[in-house]
């Protein structure tokens, strides 16, 4: 058994020989409720079992819905997409993932994520209006929940639980 330590997309190999993984990107095909449209997201994902098709998605998704980093899913090449392109998910991580749109134009979109992020969730942003905070498998959501309700009837924000975890609901 190898010993690997995964922190966002850095490897620590306790050993020479342990086994190389690979990223791939995923395509991801979907209506959007967010956009009202069909449309495409592609995310990194790193490689579980090539065999089996199973791949751990390594990036917060911006629009796909139901899913979040750390999720196993089934992924094989598309000859029409030509590239490799999900097909369902196998196993949920306990992530959940939230988009936030900020709607105040006098607040700025880091500022927020800031916060987020010393409440211990991490975000990636589109652009200064658009942003998703991943709340982690474990991390009790009802502070932070309490938080994008404050921030939203301020008219600050509005946001949308894109993949809200079993253990994240209420």
């Amino acid at each position: 058994m190898h010993a690997i330590t995964y922190f966002h997309g850095t490897f620590n190999y306790c050993q020479m020989d342990a086994p190389k993984y690979e990223y791939k990107k995923i395509l991801f095909r979907f209506y959007s409720n967010l956009l009202e449209e069909s449309t495409v997201e592609t995310l990194w994902a790193l490689t579980i079992d090539p065999v089996k098709g199973y791949y751990k998605l390594d990036n917060i998704p911006f629009y796909v819905p139901g899913l979040a980093s750390d999720d196993i899913i089934l992924a094989e090449y598309d000859e029409d997409e030509q590239m490799m392109t999900y097909r369902e998910l196998v196993e949920c991580s306990g992530n959940s993932t939230i988009q936030v749109i900020v709607r105040d134009a006098g607040k700025d979109a880091s500022s927020l994520r800031a916060d987020f992020k010393k409440a211990g969730c991490p975000s990636e942003g589109l652009n200064e209006r658009y942003f998703v905070v991943e709340i982690p498998v474990g991390l009790d959501y009802g502070p932070i929940r309490k938080q994008l309700v404050q921030l939203q009837e301020a008219g600050i924000i509005d946001y949308a639980e894109a993949c809200l975890a079993d253990g994240h609901r209420y």
